[in-house]
């Protein structure tokens, strides 16, 4: 019987370095913003560290659990279990080092890495799917 699969266009490696260090660059923008914002806008690469550390930790493990690198420009595929799991487990950490996880502070992060983490990846398939429509 033939395989009737449709054969899985290979990644390149400018897309997984892209989108690795877009999801690190949006969880650091996060931390530095939600700092920013409570400490009369202050920021230190620290204070950026420290909040950004279990996020971070999170979207590593996301990166492994969900093999991100098979298809790390996919929003549905890709986009939505990294901001799930990253969001839990940054959530997790944040409990497991004292720090704050109110009500509030969870509604926020849970919007604003779904608009980050999801939402570059549907501009980047966008303006790829314009670029190739373009091209031919």
């Amino acid at each position: 019987m033939p395989d009737t699969a449709p054969a899985r266009t290979p990644v390149s490696a400018r897309d997984l370095v892209l989108a690795l260090v877009a999801d690190v660059a949006v969880v650091l923008l996060f931390a530095a913003v939600g700092l920013a914002s409570h400490n009369d806008g202050e920021v230190s690469s620290w204070g950026v560290t420290m909040v950004a550390l279990p996020f971070l930790v999170g979207l590593a493990i996301a990166w492994l659990v969900t093999l991100a690198w098979r298809a790390p420009l996919a929003a549905v595929r890709t986009g939505l279990p990294v901001w799930a799991i990253t969001l839990v487990l940054g959530l997790v950490g944040r409990f497991l080092l004292g720090e704050g996880i109110a009500l509030p502070f969870v509604i926020v992060a849970t919007l604003t890495l779904l608009v980050l983490l999801v939402g570059w990846r549907l501009l980047a398939g966008s303006l790829r799917r314009a670029r190739e429509r373009r091209a031919s």
